[in-house]
């Protein structure tokens, strides 16, 4: 039918164009889909990964047998029988504790590292059974302000320790706090050791130390400072000699130490303190003196420094003190004592009597050695005596035979009547 033809090829024709908008559409919805997909994958490629982003570089490893703590910047090897400094430390250490290990030597460069520990301010080797410290063995430390040697047997102590290797050229230490308390030698080294001028010797090298505020030198069997030991130390602040064996400060000068604030005497065998130890004592503007638990000698000597105690208030704790020698000033307060109390006995002075025991020696010596000679030459001696009394017996016979002469009277008038 003409009226169904007509309509088929209409029907055919809205068919194709719903196909064609069918396309035209899809096309357009892939074309939008897709550089939206590509820019996502791309953008997903150029992000890291969430557990790279999440978590920062470590700025450096623990050492196997130490613990750490990155917030505290502190590193703690303690009692871990270490014979070497560890290699590996991290570049944020502040705060090192080396304690309690097996460290007997410190070579020279020992804390070099790459990077440089240039952070490390407090380093404390105590109790590692340190027997030598090499010069240059705290080089490359330029922030080190505090360190402890303390309770180690420490018998070689370069004397160029805290400066460096180079003798020649010696660099000034940042070192401000220096502990040396109880330094543990064996009664054979001390004997061919001398404690004192081996410290003394590290603290004059080069004026290395010149920037040192705290200085502890306590319990170490000190007998005496060394003369000048206190020159190089100018801006020191704090000095710990207490419970050593001092006899006396003679020899020690105080005067350039005008900074100090605190000096700790207690413990020692303090007798007296003479006049110009006093006069340089007082003389320091802030220094405060403590003089506990010394065996004070109260005798004519102690005069002077009793009137000054009774003046001066740089000592703490002054109305502590008291004599432990003579016998009937045991236990009275020095404050309390008065010029009539300190006598001397009227004995020689200790050099007479030195000179008078040395002059009886070398007689009682000549003595022995004349007795020893008369005995060896005891038959030579007994004939030369008879050789003598020979002599003397035959001399005597002749002045006798002479007066016998002259006695006889026949022979007196004889001699009369030769002359007439």
């Amino acid at each position: 039918m003409p009226g169904g033809c007509s309509r088929g090829p209409a029907a055919g024709d809205g068919r194709l164009r719903l196909a064609r908008l069918a396309l035209v559409l899809l096309g357009w919805v892939s074309s939008t889909s897709l550089p939206s997909s590509a820019s996502s994958s791309t953008s997903s490629a150029s992000l890291p990964a969430p557990a790279a982003s999440g978590q920062p570089a470590l700025p450096g490893r623990c050492p196997a047998p130490c613990e750490c703590s990155e917030a505290a910047r502190t590193v703690k090897c303690v009692n871990r029988n270490l014979t070497e400094v560890p290699a590996d430390l991290p570049p944020y250490v502040r705060n090192l504790f080396l304690t309690g290990n097996q460290l007997a030597v410190l070579p020279a460069g020992a804390f070099a590292r790459r990077p440089p520990l240039a952070d490390l301010a407090a380093l404390n080797l105590s109790g590692n059974r340190l027997k030598e410290v090499d010069a240059g063995a705290f080089e490359h430390l330029p922030g080190l302000r505090q360190l402890d040697l303390s309770h180690n047997p420490l018998a070689d102590l370069s004397p160029f320790a805290f400066s460096g290797s180079n003798a020649s050229v010696v660099a000034p230490s940042p070192l401000a706090e220096l502990i040396l308390n109880r330094l543990e030698l064996p009664a054979a080294e001390r004997q061919n050791l001398s404690l004192e001028g081996m410290v003394a010797a590290a603290l004059r090298a080069g004026h290395a130390l010149r920037g040192l505020r705290r200085l502890e030198l306590a319990s170490n069997q000190l007998l005496y400072l060394p003369r000048d030991v206190l020159a190089h130390l100018p801006g020191l602040r704090h000095l710990d000699l207490r419970n050593n064996s001092l006899v006396g400060l003679t020899h020690v000068s105080f005067r350039n130490l005008t900074h100090l604030e605190s000096l700790h005497l207690e413990d020692n065998a303090l007798k007296v303190l003479r006049n110009g130890t006093l006069a340089e004592l007082q003389s320091l503007p802030h220094v405060r003196v403590f003089l506990d638990d010394n065996p004070w000698v109260c005798d004519c000597h102690m005069v002077d420094m009793v009137a000054w105690l009774k003046e001066t208030e740089i000592v703490q704790g002054k109305g502590r003190l008291t004599c432990a020698f003579p016998e009937k000033m045991r236990h009275r307060v020095l404050l309390e004592l008065n010029s009539s109390d300190l006598d001397c006995d009227p004995i020689l002075p200790p050099s007479l009597q030195t000179s008078y025991v040395f002059l009886g020696i070398v007689l009682a010596l000549i003595g022995a050695i004349f007795l020893l000679v008369l005995y060896l030459n005891r038959k030579g001696i007994k004939k030369w005596m008879h050789n003598i009394r020979d002599a003397c017996r035959d001399h005597m016979e002749g002045y006798h035979y002479r007066y016998e002469i002259n006695a006889d009277p026949r022979l007196t008038n004889l001699s009369s009547n030769s002359d007439v």
